[in-house]
């Protein structure tokens, strides 16, 4: 089995930073694409950023947020900055993998709340 692990969510203030990571483990035998989607309160879960063969931004973050990967790890990290209080929402690990099977599969964490409040 495959497990999806994020961490680094909180409540920061306008303007502030926060740094998420997600680490994927069980088993693997690579590592397609790993990204981040967000959900509001009473909205639908949307895509923030994706890295795979390129990396992917939701208009909404670019020249924010950074996505980047540890691949030695199997680890996604989001860097938030100027974060904003529509930022608000859960956060969730996605994760294309291929196991020793050779099937590959699509996965979730659990989510992360991050909350940009004064």
């Amino acid at each position: 089995q495959v497990q999806l692990v994020e961490s680094g969510g909180g409540l920061v203030q306008p303007g502030g930073s926060l740094r998420l990571s997600c680490a994927a483990s069980g088993s693997i035998l690579s590592i397609y694409v790993m990204g981040w989607y967000r959900q509001a309160p009473g909205k639908q879960r949307e895509l923030v950023a994706t890295s795979g063969g390129s990396t992917n931004y939701a208009d909404s973050v670019k020249g924010r947020f950074t996505i980047s990967r540890d691949n030695a790890k199997n680890t996604v990290y989001l860097q938030m900055n100027s974060l904003k209080p529509e930022d608000t929402a859960v956060y969730y690990c996605n994760a294309d993998i291929r196991n020793y099977a050779l099937r590959s599969s699509v996965y979730w964490g659990q989510g992360t709340q991050v909350t940009v409040s004064s």
